[in-house]
């Protein structure tokens, strides 16, 4: 009778047993279901790495990546991507930029959600920044600037079954957060000080089509354009307003300029502008590290 019961008791300990580890693996079945995607790169999951990745030579053929952005009906921001589209080659690091908007008259925090297509590039697809690993928060009608800093794995060229893969597409969709507790302010993209280094990687990504640091391309070299006469590079064919402008570039003048040569100084002929603040900060912050005297 004794052992009978012990029996019984013995089973109903392994069924709770059972149990709670049942409860606790649906618990912890989405966090656990997003790791094994960020592995694996499930789903067009993309992964995460440091700044500080080594990244093999950058060679291959070229890969166009588009941008696709998205809101949940609950959540009213406006969300879009600065450029719809940037072409790299595998290992090339890129810079790229996402706008958000609060529509609301009120502080909103929201989540984002990303995945690349077609889903076997996720395992590849690396970002180094990315506004969609925190909760983000818009006070009412804010609006800030998003980066998301990122490189396609040169091993995507070693996998059978993703080298043929020319076009991806990363999207996001914004959803109204559920954890909305510590969420971080969207702004703080928009507050930090200028930084050299990412103004690297905008030149890269908008500034060298047109322009080189030590030659001429369409526009003239400007690893010295900080502190140099206005239209005074030797030979080069500058439009009559720059070549008689008669200043010396400084910050200040480069940024209006920048925002928008046309405006700034009549018969430019420079069709491009970057009316970001922050981007055309951390550009000239670049420039002007060029033009630094180094310290031997």
């Amino acid at each position: 009778m004794a052992g009978s019961r012990l029996g019984k008791f013995g089973t109903l300990a392994a069924l709770l047993l059972v149990l709670a580890g049942m409860t606790t693996l649906v618990s912890y079945s989405v966090t656990l279901y997003r790791l094994f995607c960020s592995v694996t790169g499930a789903l067009g999951t993309t992964g995460r790495v440091a700044a500080d990745t080594v990244k093999p030579q950058v060679a291959g053929p070229r890969i166009t990546v588009t941008f696709d952005t998205n809101v949940a009906p609950d959540l009213p921001w406006r969300f879009a991507p600065v450029q719809h589209a940037v072409t790299l080659r595998p290992g090339q690091e890129r810079l790229v930029f996402f706008h958000a908007e609060n529509l609301s008259d009120k502080t909103l925090v929201g989540h984002a959600t990303f995945n690349v297509s077609p889903n076997r590039v996720g395992l590849y697809f690396k970002k180094i920044q990315c506004f969609c690993f925190t909760e983000e928060k818009l006070g009412p009608h804010q609006s800030a600037e998003m980066p998301v800093d990122f490189f396609v794995d040169p091993r995507m060229l070693q996998d059978h079954n993703a080298r043929d893969v020319r076009r991806i597409t990363l999207s996001y969709t914004f959803f109204l957060s559920r954890k909305p507790k510590g969420a971080k302010p969207l702004t703080r993209f928009e507050s930090r000080p200028p930084s050299a280094s990412a103004g690297r990687k905008v030149f890269a990504e908008v500034c060298s089509a047109c322009h080189g640091l030590a030659r001429a391309k369409m526009g003239p070299p400007l690893a010295t354009v900080y502190g140099r006469r206005a239209g005074s590079v030797p030979g080069y064919p500058y439009s009559p307003a720059l070549a008689h402008a008669g200043f010396t570039w400084n910050a200040a003048r480069l940024s209006r300029w920048l925002a928008g040569p046309e405006r700034y100084l009549k018969g430019a002929e420079m069709p491009m502008a970057l009316p970001d603040p922050l981007r055309r900060e951390d550009v000239i912050a670049y420039l002007k590290s060029l033009s630094a005297p180094r310290v031997n």
